[in-house]
């Protein structure tokens, strides 16, 4: 067996800081050669993207890929609403948890594997903010501890 090449592409950070990622899925995304090119020189933003199911079709919204240079009439619009690529049950599955349990599908990482484009979407709750605080004095006290350690101030 191959060993699969990965190069991350983008990662959404403040999705791990709004949300408490319960399980993450992997998904391929449908594209044009154009968007492509585009996710190989990097301009690509997840910061506001979400997903929603529509017809028994996933779409990540609001993900902004910005247009080719050399593109010229073949670019698309850069924040075109895109469709994700997944088995019709692990769909299904997904409408249910959201609809009943009040989660949310939020893109994590955007990635290439091996030549084809990947999405890795996370279900979600959103965080409150005494979550946030919670997570900001526990990643202190972390870097505290490896401060103490490194200068053997223990």
């Amino acid at each position: 067996m191959e060993k699969e090449n990965f190069k991350t592409i983008a990662y959404n950070r403040q999705a791990r800081h709004e949300y408490e990622v319960l399980e993450s899925y992997e998904a391929g995304i449908e594209l044009f050669g154009t968007e492509v090119k585009s996710l190989r020189q990097g301009t690509v933003n997840l910061k506001d993207s979400w997903c929603s199911i529509d017809d028994g079709q996933l779409y990540v919204k609001q993900m902004h890929i910005g247009p080719y240079e050399k593109g010229n009439i073949f670019n698309k619009d850069p924040m075109r609403p895109r469709r994700l690529l997944m088995h019709k049950m692990q769909i299904h599955q997904l409408l249910g948890r959201v609809t009943q349990q009040g989660l949310t599908l939020i893109p994590l990482s955007l990635y290439f594997k091996g030549s084809r484009v990947k999405v890795q979407i996370g279900l979600c709750r959103g965080k409150k903010l005494y979550d946030k605080r919670a997570d900001a004095a526990k990643k202190a006290a972390k870097r505290e501890i490896e401060r103490a350690v490194k200068n053997r101030e223990y």
